[in-house]
């Protein structure tokens, strides 16, 4: 597929395999980004005071019709870890409370819960949900024999961190919903990889960053509420939005504990709408599977060569970031060291249950050459760092 790489500010002489960590913003959406913040230190007062309501305003109807809900359900925060604290930190959890998960959940935000448990006593769960994947249907069974009668709130990824998976969340959180169980969906890596429909996925809360695959710059994310949902959400800042001080109204509540939490700079939200352009300007849809089909190519080349087994039953599992399975590694971090300082590879090798794992992210800018060269460097490098026999001998 043609390149994007010339769009973005990445180095040329880096082979970047890791867009899921913090993402990468193309050079247009920057400029945007920029240029919000020069208009900013040009007049602070009246941008602040005057102006910034209405830009911010025009930025969430950009940002909800991306997601298709309403605007006065959508608001922006900094990251989704912000936007996991603000709901979890909201809710009255009691002694013996419980909150579900799966096992494959981002630690940032599993760190959120375990702080309120200690507070509070409520007891958090992880489901054992194993690679590789059974049917939607069967991850649905296997996740609901968590659930018990004191299950408060099931807390999913929408698409997992460590082990890149999409699970089934329209159906849990529905079924969710029949039970009386609030759900709150991380989907720090979906907005970019996925086209969303937050009302019909049925969540009562999902968070969303901007800045990894929806390109938008650092610190632009969002946190999405069910209209019924919302008057359960505390601020976790109590600045002026919480008094109702007229010129930093906006109409909602729910949008006032959220948008004013002091002077900050707010030009990450304001470029969101460029980087929505960005897409559009370049068929994002097409690029997406684009993008799926040369991972795919990486995942059974991988395969291939450890001998190690697919940790996906089918490739739908996936979208642009996906793990492959390593041999026993005597020093990971000596082998993620060595693929950049040798091979100028920039790709996370990580360790989830125990197990070795390359987790590959591929953008718009990534060719096949990119994923060539892990490739080579992993044929080359592993001989030098394997406990054992490869996978599969």
């Amino acid at each position: 597929m043609p390149t994007l790489k010339k769009h973005f500010l990445l180095d040329p002489q880096v082979v970047f395999l890791n867009h899921g960590s913090f993402g990468a913003t193309p050079l247009p959406v920057f400029e945007a980004y920029q240029t919000w913040q020069r208009q900013l230190e040009r007049q602070p007062v009246q941008f602040i005071a005057s102006e910034l309501n209405g830009h911010l305003a025009h930025a969430r109807q950009c940002l909800a019709t991306y997601l298709q809900s309403n605007p006065a359900d959508v608001g922006f925060v900094p990251n989704a870890t912000f936007g996991v604290n603000l709901v979890a930190r909201s809710l009255s959890l009691q002694p013996g409370d419980e909150i579900l998960a799966s096992e494959h959940e981002y630690g940032a935000c599993e760190n959120v819960w375990a702080f309120l448990c200690q507070k509070t006593g409520a007891v958090y769960r992880r489901q054992s949900l194993p690679l590789p994947l059974a049917s939607p249907e069967e991850v649905v069974e296997q996740f609901w024999q968590g659930v018990t009668p004191r299950t408060k709130v099931i807390f999913l990824s929408h698409l997992t961190s460590p082990t890149a998976l999409r699970f089934p969340v329209a159906t849990i959180c529905q079924r969710a919903r029949e039970a009386g169980i609030l759900t709150l969906m991380d989907g720090a890596h979906a907005p970019g990889q996925l086209p969303l429909d937050l009302p019909a996925l049925g969540a009562d809360f999902y968070t969303g960053n901007g800045h990894k695959w929806m390109l938008a710059p650092k610190g632009s994310a969002f946190l999405y509420a069910r209209p019924e949902r919302q008057a359960l959400l505390e601020p976790l800042v109590v600045g002026w939005g919480w008094s109702g001080v007229p010129e930093f109204q906006t109409g909602s509540r729910f949008l006032d504990h959220l948008q004013w939490l002091g002077t900050q700079d707010y030009s990450a939200y304001l470029a969101v709408p460029a980087a929505l352009q960005f897409q559009e300007a370049h068929n994002w849809s097409e690029v997406r599977v684009q993008c799926h089909q040369l991972l795919q190519y990486a995942l059974e080349h991988l395969a291939a060569l450890t001998g190690c087994p697919s940790m996906y039953a089918d490739p739908q599992d996936y979208v642009q970031m996906g793990v492959a399975p390593l041999p026993r590694l005597k020093d990971l971090g000596g082998l993620k060291q060595r693929l950049y300082t040798d091979y100028r590879v920039e790709v996370p090798l990580i360790t989830w249950q125990d197990q070795h794992f390359v987790r590959i992210s591929v953008q718009g800018y990534n060719t096949q050459e990119d994923l060539d060269m892990l490739l080579t460097a992993l044929e080359r490098l592993l001989p030098e760092f394997m406990e054992d026999e490869p996978c599969g001998n």
